[in-house]
């Protein structure tokens, strides 16, 4: 799909948009099923009553993706985390949104050790209002679905050599998922001669009515050339054809303008907080 080809997508998105959801009635909806109800596949997943933490069962990591606090019990339920995962010798994410409570969560954290990395936009498509563009676009035949572990590997060296980092975790998450639950998880890739050159996927999540979008990268000198939409396009169609209602991803700011075109809602900013435990 050359980049002429995805903007021309983008104009008929904008002239397409359509009337959407509210935004409060949406972020309601969003908590419920994507932070309070959400199980994945490949974690262990804990309601202590006052959050709600998972385990990977594919490698040392945790997460605490919804909690309900306030001022009084706020500073005993980070110190119980924070036990909670010392004791298992594992570091965790506890994912902050702009209207979790109390409100200056993301700075106590930062006062108990945690690290506090750059916010991510969360926008969500309701696909009932999305662009018509996504069922009728022509895909590029150099679009692959991932079901393997080659097509895996691929996906994996694009992304070490696009971040310039060790993506082991990635790579079994992936294979672990695809293996075990492979009708939640649906991969993407663009092969040009034989090469992965961009990647993206996708995560359904039933009984919710959401899916969830990961990865989109794609390899420096392959880039403009449309592959982003493309794989955006790809995703959201089968979202829509398998009865998902809503798209949801953590944007960074290089995809949410992309996004937004697209008719993605911006519901506010979410926060990566990571603990780690001291070493040795």
């Amino acid at each position: 799909m050359p980049e002429s080809t995805g903007e021309r997508l983008i104009e008929v998105a904008q002239k397409e948009k359509k009337l959407v959801m509210e935004k409060a009635d949406l972020l309601a909806i969003f908590d419920r099923e994507q932070r309070i109800e959400v199980q994945f596949p490949d974690e262990i997943r804990e309601d202590t009553g006052r959050v709600i933490r998972s385990r990977s069962v594919v490698e040392p990591s945790g997460f605490i993706g919804y909690s309900a606090l306030d001022e009084d019990c706020v500073e005993a339920e980070i110190d119980a985390q924070v036990a909670y995962f010392a004791n298992l010798g594992i570091p965790f994410e506890w994912k902050v949104y702009d209207h979790d409570r109390p409100a200056d969560l993301r700075q106590r954290l930062a006062a108990r050790g945690f690290v506090i990395e750059e916010p991510e936009a969360l926008l969500v498509l309701d696909m009932e209002h999305a662009p018509d563009i996504f069922a009728s676009a022509e895909l590029p035949d150099t679009i692959q679905r991932v079901t393997d572990a080659a097509g895996v590997d691929g996906v994996i060296r694009m992304k070490e050599e696009v971040w310039q980092d060790s993506r082991d975790g990635l790579r079994e998450r992936l294979l672990h998922d695809l293996e075990n639950t492979p009708d939640l998880l649906s991969v993407f890739a663009v092969v040009v001669d034989g090469r992965t050159v961009s990647a993206a996927w996708v995560y359904f999540h039933p009984p919710s009515q959401f899916a969830s979008l990961w990865g989109g990268s794609t390899l420096a000198a392959y880039r403009g050339r449309g592959y982003y939409t493309a794989l955006l396009v790809a995703r959201a169609r089968e979202a829509r054809q398998r009865g998902f209602r809503f798209l949801t991803v953590d944007a960074s700011p290089m995809s949410r303008p992309i996004l937004e075109k697209f008719g993605f809602q911006f519901l506010g900013f979410s926060t990566p907080c990571r603990w780690s435990p001291a070493k040795d």
